[in-house]
């Protein structure tokens, strides 16, 4: 059996200057072993870069077994076919960085069968931010902190819980959401095929005011399909019984009119605000839906951007610049930018990938509060089960071999 590690990271860990050092052979001590070896990558960042490709020459690159782009692919097929790409790759070490995320069940148990499989001959480096999910086969323990990588003798440590950390009320909007019907998303009886593939079957799904839904199911299973109706972004709409915000898609409205009822926040946003823009300045352009803040701010929009500040702790970091802070506090203050209006539907994708027990767990109590002091809906998508996420309902979509079918749980 090979040596395997497990390299904890929180929201002080340099992951890309680690992952950077262990494939250019500037190996860390505890990993001298490798300093010689080729190493391959399982990544969002290795992912990017076949998209790139893809994009460029027209070509999948990972298509060995699979029979469609990446670009088609949900997020948990991508990782499916980038580990088959890897596996049947001569490899001396890969690293997995945080593996599970957009994984759902399933698919996390056949991923385990597949490297444990492949144990003896290859070695793994699993980066990982939570502290569950240590892959059964790993026997050596680090954490990374900055750039200093130190061991660590068990394999888990007990994360610490943070109970209510937000003190004080949801901040008002500085103008009143548009007056809306209670139902605020209807698809009857909504079916979505591609080619020949029938992706969405059959689906009745209602969404009122103030309604805190969590949207589940399979790899595959169409929920990316499913938001991009909801979003107006997926043309399918047109022709099928789905009225957006008191609206039937094809009537007239266009997508700004659907997009402006909504707060949307994804992971892959973040990398779209690298520039220069402040903390307080990226809350205040949540106002604009711009990306940064081009207009100078008034006193009332300023007076708001300090009471969510206020909220989450960060008035310290007023001037910090966004792109400067850790993952986890991006997060919160994304979420905060997309709800600082007060939308009608607040649309969560995946909010909680890649972080660290400690910021899920602020994460979800952001969630929670909004859901608990404001008329918004909100749609939070994932794969996992958080542990404390308190929605309303779950509407899963279950997959059949005629497509997927959704039910409410």
């Amino acid at each position: 059996m090979k040596e395997h590690w497990a390299i904890f990271v929180n929201n002080n860990s340099n992951k890309k200057a680690l992952i950077h050092k262990l494939l250019s052979g500037d190996v860390p001590s505890p990993l001298k072993k490798l300093k010689t070896k080729k190493g391959g990558l399982f990544s969002k960042l290795a992912l990017d870069k076949f998209l790139k490709e893809e994009d460029r020459h027209g070509k999948n690159r990972l298509e060995q077994g699979f029979n469609q782009a990446l670009k088609t692919m949900s997020s948990g097929e991508q990782k499916k076919a980038l580990l088959h790409y890897l596996l049947r790759t001569t490899y001396d070490f890969i690293i997995l960085d945080n593996p599970f995320d957009n994984l759902d069940h399933d698919s996390q148990i056949e991923f385990i069968k597949r490297v444990e499989a492949q144990a003896q001959e290859t070695t793994f480096i699993q980066i990982l931010s939570r502290e569950s999910e240590v892959l059964p086969f790993i026997t050596n323990y680090a954490d990374l902190n900055g750039t200093l990588l130190s061991f660590r003798e068990s394999t888990l440590l007990t994360p610490s819980k943070i109970k209510h950390p937000f003190t004080g009320k949801i901040p008002k909007p500085l103008e009143p959401s548009p007056p809306l019907n209670q139902l605020l998303i209807h698809l009857s009886d909504v079916s979505v095929r591609f080619g020949n593939k029938i992706v969405l079957k059959h689906i009745d799904w209602k969404i009122h005011k103030g309604e805190f839904w969590q949207l589940s199911g399979k790899n595959g299973s169409g929920k990316s399909t499913l938001l991009a109706m909801i979003t107006g972004e997926n043309p399918k709409g047109y022709g099928q019984e789905l009225f957006l915000f008191g609206k039937k898609k094809g009537s007239g409205e266009s997508i700004w009119d659907i997009k402006k009822n909504i707060g949307y926040f994804s992971p892959a946003m973040t990398y779209k605000f690298n520039g220069r823009h402040s903390v307080e300045h990226m809350l205040i352009s949540g106002l604009n839906d711009s990306i940064g803040l081009y207009l100078k701010p008034t006193e009332s929009q300023l007076a708001l951007a300090k009471k969510w500040m206020l909220l989450l702790g960060f008035l310290d970091l007023k001037n910090e610049l966004f792109c400067n802070l850790t993952m986890g506090q991006q997060r919160l203050i994304m979420i905060a930018r997309a709800m600082v209006k007060h939308p009608p539907l607040l649309l969560l994708d995946e909010p909680t990938a890649g972080l660290d027990d400690q910021s899920v767990d602020l994460l979800v109590n952001l969630v929670n509060k909004i859901a608990k002091e404001s008329h918004t809906a909100i749609i939070f998508v994932s794969h996992r089960v958080e542990q404390g996420l308190n929605p309303d309902y779950i509407y899963e979509l279950q997959m059949t071999a005629s497509g997927s079918i959704g039910k409410i749980l």
